[in-house]
């Protein structure tokens, strides 16, 4: 089959490789139909996420059809239409029965790795190096679903791969991230990143019953759509001071609660931004944590930090006193996928929202490089890409 593999830094290549097969009686394998890149794959783009071996297949946001099941596989049958969780779990460990499906016990077979740098393992994730399983991706026209029973999702034949695509990842981790804010009536909600997370957030954030949601980024066509498809007040954070524009338009208090939606490789204007960029690529620092130090500033006393946007292990300069004193509240972590999976397809059923809005460019699997290029450096007014293998 042809698959996007990683070699190194800024160097992914469509290559053939073997085709994935059934190893455990729990797995099914799946044709995939549709695949995208995400704002996660560019942090392994870049080389900032360890434990990468060149020839691993990437991509953790894809669909398709069900194949080939394993023997012990009862919910799934060859020909379902489904989608893919990028996170994997076995559904049975405490956490999983919990509804904490990202920090899943049993789905990362390299568990000792991550014990080792942050005391505890979460789940294993698809395409996202050995640390996290060394599970092949799915930026390829097959591959290997473990634990088949208690991921995918059968996907009705009326819809879409670009309306549910996104059921796989950015949808729910927006979802999440709102309601990760404990949105009360008359909130105002802030968010940093106006990538197809942020734009998630802050559809979700108004599912949930914020009143006001304002939205932080430099890149024009990002804030147009945050604008116009998501209702957003928008701020350019190279034209004003974002924590003054803030006070401001929140009446002195500031926002109830902030998303980060960026991540380890925020940019900024201020001179910590040239700080962490320096040290991160000497590797002194891992992240670049520029919005969530913006962000702690930013919120209201007793307000809510919502962190969806990936962030690896080490930054330097956080200021923990101000949130200590301020008595802020911090939430996030990788996706639960599988808690919002059935309420979200409810959602796009019901015509409350069309995810397909995010989607600007449509490629075949053989332009992935190209892709990541785009839309790493933001070029032809990218936002999001599907890959379509097979086409």
């Amino acid at each position: 089959m042809k698959a996007l593999c990683w070699y190194s830094k800024e160097d992914v290549r469509v290559e053939n490789v073997p085709d994935p097969k059934i190893i455990n009686s729990d797995d099914a394998i799946i044709k995939i139909t549709s695949t995208a890149i995400c704002g996660s794959d560019l942090h392994l783009y870049d080389a900032l996420v360890p434990t990468l071996a060149p020839g691993d297949i990437l991509g953790h946001e894809f669909m398709g059809e069900v194949v080939e099941t394993g023997k012990d596989v009862k919910n799934l049958k060859t020909g379902d239409r489904v989608i893919v969780p990028f996170v994997i779990a076995c559904g049975q460990c405490w956490f999983c029965k919990k509804g904490l499906w990202s920090v899943c016990d049993n789905s990362n077979p390299n568990a000792w790795m991550v014990d080792k740098m942050y005391g505890y393992s979460g789940a294993g994730l698809f395409g996202f190096g050995h640390y996290a399983g060394g599970f092949a991706g799915g930026q390829a026209e097959y591959a290997r679903v473990p634990f088949a029973d208690f991921g995918p999702l059968v996907i009705p034949d009326h819809l879409p791969d670009d309306k549910v695509l996104f059921l796989t990842d950015i949808f729910p981790t927006g979802y999440m991230a709102a309601e990760n804010c404990d949105i009360e009536p008359g909130d105002v909600i802030a968010v940093w990143g106006c990538g197809p997370v942020g734009q998630f957030a802050i559809k979700s954030a108004y599912m949930l019953g914020a009143e006001r949601v304002i939205a932080i980024d430099r890149v024009p066509e990002r804030l147009k759509m945050a604008q116009e498809e998501g209702k957003a007040e928008v701020l350019n954070y190279e034209e004003v001071n974002v924590v003054e524009a803030l006070r401001e338009m929140t009446g002195g208090r500031g926002p109830d609660a902030c998303i980060d939606a960026v991540g380890m490789e925020a940019h900024g204007v201020n001179p910590d931004a040239i700080y962490d960029k320096v040290k991160q690529s000497l590797r002194l620092e891992t992240d670049r944590a520029v919005a969530l130090r913006e962000m702690i500033q930013a919120c209201r006393k007793a307000g809510t930090i919502s962190v969806p946007g990936v962030y690896a292990m080490v930054i330097d300069k956080f200021p923990f006193g101000s949130a200590f004193d301020k008595g802020l509240n911090f939430k996030m972590g990788q996706t639960h996928v599988q808690r919002y999976t059935k309420k979200l397809l409810d959602r796009i059923e019901k015509g409350d929202i069309d995810p397909s809005f995010v989607i600007t460019h449509h490629l075949k699997l053989e332009e992935a490089p190209k892709g990541y290029r785009k839309f790493r450096d933001k070029k032809d007014n990218c936002i999001k890409i599907v890959l379509k293998p097979g086409e």
